[in-house]
């Protein structure tokens, strides 16, 4: 099973040394620059238009959550109790879509045997957008919850549990038919 840590260094989940880094200190910027071929193309897009399109499945997948899923969890809609309740219960990093849904950053492979069927995890073939680092308008694609630690990445069984947790308070309890009197 899937712990949702990998180590912090610059060996990618699959045993790739990310290109270019050398001996340079790992960030979140360079982490997630690494999972494309060319990193300083990334690099350029969130200079020009504060996100850039990245691939799955190299050093993470995304597991999109819809909103509504994430807001019962939260008890509300507002993005700073979105946000903590998030980095609470993922401790790892979150997308947000501008409140339409959310992408949890789980661990590369993740996709493969992921079970949940109220979301999809997205893994090799799909490709995400990705906000560069400290991205926090909530009027954007931004940071819910921030990248701590490169590699550091959501547990996919605390995602799957947020899910269907989600999935459990919408869902309305099953009420006993009452027939008017006569």
């Amino acid at each position: 099973m899937t712990t949702g840590r990998t180590q912090n260094t610059t060996e990618t989940p699959r045993g790739r040394r990310q290109p270019g880094l050398g001996d340079q200190p790992v960030t979140p910027e360079t982490w997630l620059a690494g999972s494309h071929s060319d990193p300083d193309a990334v690099r350029r897009e969130w200079a020009e238009t504060a996100y850039a399109m990245v691939p799955a499945g190299i050093l993470f997948d995304a597991v999109r959550i819809h909103a509504e899923l994430v807001h019962a969890v939260a008890g509300a809609g507002d993005h700073d109790t979105v946000s903590a309740c998030l980095t609470e219960t993922l401790a790892g990093p979150v997308l947000c879509r501008t409140e339409l849904c959310y992408y949890a950053l789980v661990p590369a492979g993740t996709s493969e045997s992921w079970q949940c069927g109220l979301a999809r995890c997205l893994g090799r073939g799909a490709w995400i957008g990705v906000p560069r680092p400290g991205e926090s308008d909530p009027y954007r694609l931004h940071w819910c919850a921030p990248m701590e630690e490169p590699g550091r990445l959501c547990p996919p069984d605390a995602v799957a549990a947020l899910i269907e947790r989600g999935h459990e308070l919408l869902t309305p309890q099953p009420t006993e038919f009452r027939r008017p009197a006569r």
